[in-house]
């Protein structure tokens, strides 16, 4: 009996070239390889990536194939619809984009159609379906045919060949193709949503579907729009890669529009004035009629409200519309908190103006497939009284006033404060030098201070008193283990502190900025790749921007090999996970996913008051005396 390898090399793949297949038709789709949590402080990729076995048709010769089905071999001695039950055949559907799973044992077949939800019962490898049958069946269920000048853009190549794109990339821009091409022939709103994981490309795919359209002659004129300027200008270098000079940047040049004679417009909501629900969109109008674009795509919509883009959207109603979001559909969240509520309507409104998602690519995935980095949730072992603290607490702690800095008297303080006001209103000197020391610590125990790290705060001045004392503790830790001290370890980078300047040394130096402390400046539109750990010491409603300061953390780095980052989590803000989401790996004996221990070993939180003492500046704990980095 043959393995799972040879009953496809030696039965199935004779078989299906004797019903019209051959190479040309067959795509083998493999990915990077999953990246594991081995433990802690390690992470490795397995050795090879999934192989999926897709069957394409093509319309003509050069034309791009179109992917219709997917192939699963099984050893011969299993019945041919071994394991394929019908949700398994719905994910493998979706998450490739395809119409049909087959399944076969070399002898017989199973095949199950998304589209009618059926499964045939197994049948002979002499009635295997052709190219052509597949392809009317698949014609049929979409409402066009390939023929039609509709369908154009899924027949056109990629401009620089298949070997830089990844299948879910693949499968993600079919699917717009085929929902706009179907809107054609009902003549129905040309809208399509996609929501892909922070990292996993989807600017890739915005130039491609772009390039796509304007190379089968259907765009005239396209807008992408953003809503940060480190966005625009990495959107602005992808487009000028695919369409040179005819790519540009919107902005007032003297008296006229930058991009006036382009044909890629790429623009912030600020430049065109509606960056406010409130907004005149007084560039808009003055430089833009209605109906000037014939195709729109909004990145990140999930970030603005519908009376943003819903102006640009509106004056151009005849386009086709092309929203790209990070955000899962359903966000999980248990306390119905005005930010949480804000964050659904966003969503609400994306899916009544967009409809559903015709492709999504989740994070977990990601993961899976190998394309973003692997997530270890590591607990502050700083313990937050839920209950908050008395004024008479609060005064034995010299707080100061978080905006001004000043100390606060008893008249100053209110009778009580919940934990999520500590640092945004009021500032509590020795909790944040706990968190500052328990951060460190750990930073040492998973191998070294010099890690970059993004560190989210309530305020500037929070960010600026967390970059002290981590400064302060770098310090004696260089001093007490005689290590080279580098200059600018921690530093503020938010708006008020021109942060984007700082940007580069933290993408790239490796002997300064290693760990940025920022309020909102570093949430969205920023990428950098070497990030190692995500902070939270600030309090979060909101499950979208959560998301977002997550995402800084995702991308992979092959230069330093890492697979992974780690979620230091002080503020309880991991409760704004979807319940998808897995620290790690369940394991035997353990509880389900998501209760699996993610502290390390770490023994119960101590309170922040009796870490505090140990944290004063000077004092240096013995553990530090003997890391590895010190000289001999």
């Amino acid at each position: 009996m043959f393995n799972e390898a040879d009953t496809r090399a030696k039965l199935i793949d004779p078989a299906i070239y004797r019903r019209g297949w051959n190479e040309d038709h067959i795509r083998r789709e493999e990915t990077a390889g999953g990246i594991d949590l081995i433990g802690d402080n390690k992470a490795r990729r397995q050795r090879s990536g999934k192989v999926d076995y897709v069957l394409r048709v093509s319309v003509t010769g050069g034309k791009q194939p179109v992917a219709l089905a997917v192939l699963e071999a099984k050893k011969e001695s299993l019945m041919p619809g071994h394991g394929l039950e019908q949700a398994k055949c719905y994910a493998k559907c979706e998450r490739l984009n395809v119409q049909f799973v087959i399944s076969s044992n070399g002898h017989m077949f199973v095949l199950f159609d998304r589209h009618t939800g059926m499964t045939t019962v197994a049948m002979p490898m002499s009635d295997f379906p052709g190219p052509d049958e597949l392809r009317t069946r698949y014609e049929s269920a979409q409402g066009f045919s390939l023929n039609d000048e509709a369908a154009k853009p899924l027949l056109q190549p990629y401009a620089t060949g298949e070997g830089t794109r990844r299948y879910y990339q693949d499968a993600a821009i079919r699917a717009v193709f085929e929902k706009m091409a179907r809107c054609e022939k009902t003549g129905e709103p040309k809208r399509a949503l996609l929501s892909l994981a922070t990292g996993a490309g989807k600017t890739f795919i915005a130039v491609n579907l772009l390039k796509r359209l304007s190379d089968s002659g259907q765009m005239t004129r396209a807008l992408f729009l953003c809503d940060r300027d480190e966005l625009r200008t990495q959107a602005l270098g992808a487009f000028n890669n695919a369409f040179g000079a005819d790519a540009a940047e919107v902005y007032k040049k003297g008296d006229t529009n930058n991009a006036k004679n382009a044909r890629i417009h790429i623009a912030t909501y600020q430049t065109l004035g509606v960056d406010t629900d409130e907004g005149d969109a007084s560039f808009l109008t003055t430089f833009y009629p209605e109906n000037h674009f014939s195709h729109i795509v909004i990145d990140e919509c999930h970030r603005s409200a519908w009376g943003k883009w819903s102006k640009v959207l509106e004056r151009n109603a005849k386009a086709a519309q092309i929203g790209l979001t990070a955000t899962p559909r359903e966000l999980t969240v248990e306390a119905h908190t005005k930010e949480a509520e804000a964050d659904k309507a966003i969503t609400a409104n994306n899916l009544k103006y967009f409809g559903e998602p015709v492709y999504e690519y989740s994070y977990t995935q990601a993961v899976e497939d190998g394309y973003l980095a692997a997530c270890e949730i590591k607990k502050g072992r700083v313990s937050i009284d839920e209950r908050g603290l008395t004024v008479e607490e609060i005064m034995a702690r010299e707080p100061r006033d978080a905006r001004t800095g000043e100390l606060l008297t008893t008249a100053d303080v209110q009778e009580h404060y919940a934990s999520t006001a500590y640092e945004n209103s009021l500032m509590l000197p020795d909790r944040v030098a706990a968190m500052c020391q328990d951060l460190f610590n750990y930073l040492l125990e998973s191998g070294s201070p010099e890690q970059k790290t993004i560190i989210f705060c309530a305020r500037d001045a929070h960010a600026d008193a967390v970059a002290v004392k981590l400064n302060n503790l770098y310090a004696a830790w260089c001093t007490a283990n005689g290590a080279e001290r580098l200059d600018m370890y921690a530093f503020k980078c938010t708006a008020a502190s021109s942060g984007n300047d700082q940007l580069p040394d933290l993408r790239a130096s490796t002997r300064s900025h290693f760990i940025a402390t920022t309020v909102d400046l570093l949430t969205t539109g920023v990428d950098v790749p070497i990030i190692r750990n995500i902070v939270f010491f600030k309090y979060l409603k909101s499950p979208i921007s959560f998301y977002q300061m997550v995402g800084r953390g995702t991308r992979l780095h092959p230069e330093s090999q890492k697979l992974m980052f780690r979620l230091y989590d002080y503020t309880n803000a991991t409760r704004l996970f979807g319940e998808e989401f897995i620290t790690k790996p369940k394991k035997e004996g353990e509880g389900s996913a998501g209760q699996a221990d993610t502290r390390g070993g770490i023994p119960p939180a101590p309170s922040y008051t009796s870490l505090a003492g140990s944290a004063q500046f000077g004092r240096v704990p013995a553990a530090w005396r003997t890391h590895p980095r010190a000289r001999n």
